[in-house]
């Protein structure tokens, strides 16, 4: 994350907790980096130098619209100050900042599948073991390439239990034997 977007999404959130709805705008952070993660043309157009700022600014409106008044504000300084490319890392950082002044801990997990329920204590479960905290969040992305198992990732800690990893280690062993 850049530290320019580091830098907005404190002054969001200190200025949220003012108005005493961080809590709203985590939910539009949330929505606000899901939906430019998820849109190519949403990116395309926010990085355009073709594209006008007050026009990036009306379509930023119009998408979210039903957004709080902090969250549009963002959208017009970010306008305003030539840096609306920013918006999907401002979401991101608010994201992280929140969840570190809530205490709470975000694990990643890469799945081959969508997690189900017995995956999901499992990987809450060692989530607990790795971190003893018990006010955990889970972030579930699909890579198939992993073909089973999962990768959790909390903080600078990864624990691998794909089916690739484990085949990737046979295949050493088997080389090392050779």
């Amino acid at each position: 994350m850049s530290r320019a977007a580091i830098r907005y999404a404190k002054a969001v959130l200190d200025q949220a907790n003012l108005a005493n709805i961080s809590e709203v705008v985590f939910g539009d952070m949330k929505s606000v980096g899901t939906t430019i993660a998820g849109s190519k043309e949403l990116r395309n157009v926010l990085q355009s130098p073709i594209i006008k700022g007050e026009d990036k600014k009306q379509a930023l409106h119009k998408i979210f619209e039903g957004n709080s008044d902090v969250t549009k504000s963002l959208i017009d300084i970010l306008t305003a100050n030539k840096r609306i490319d920013l918006l999907g890392g401002v979401a991101t950082s608010y994201i992280n900042l929140y969840n570190e002044r809530k205490g709470v801990k975000v694990a990643h997990v890469t799945t081959a599948v969508p997690l189900s329920e017995a995956l999901e204590k499992e990987v809450l479960a060692k989530v607990k073991q790795m971190t003893g905290s018990d006010n955990i969040s889970i972030e579930n992305k699909i890579d198939e390439s992993i073909i089973g198992g999962f990768i959790l990732r909390v903080g600078d800690v990864q624990y691998n239990a794909s089916i690739a990893n484990q085949l990737g280690n046979l295949k050493r062993a088997f080389n090392k034997t050779a």
